[in-house]
């Protein structure tokens, strides 16, 4: 099995969202910080579609799950 490394922007491009990276600091800098006792897929910034791709990438998908973990990472951040 290969393994592959998805970039940032990438994910955010499977979310139907802006990848550009002004975007994605602009959607990071509004939706943070998220409450630490909220999983990130149940964050109020995603849709169901969006949570439901975020739940299986950590559930099922290893090839996603550390560029997930790397934006569950920057949405706690504050400032």
């Amino acid at each position: 099995m290969e393994a592959y490394d998805h970039p940032f922007s990438e994910l955010f491009d499977q979310l139907g969202l802006a990848s550009d990276p002004e975007s994605i600091k602009r959607f990071i800098d509004h939706h943070a910080p998220i409450p630490g006792d909220t999983a990130l897929p149940d964050a109020a910034c995603w849709n169901e579609g969006q949570s439901e791709l975020l739940r299986e990438a950590l559930e099922a998908d290893a090839d996603w799950a550390e560029v997930v973990d790397h934006l569950d990472a920057s949405l706690r951040k504050s400032g």
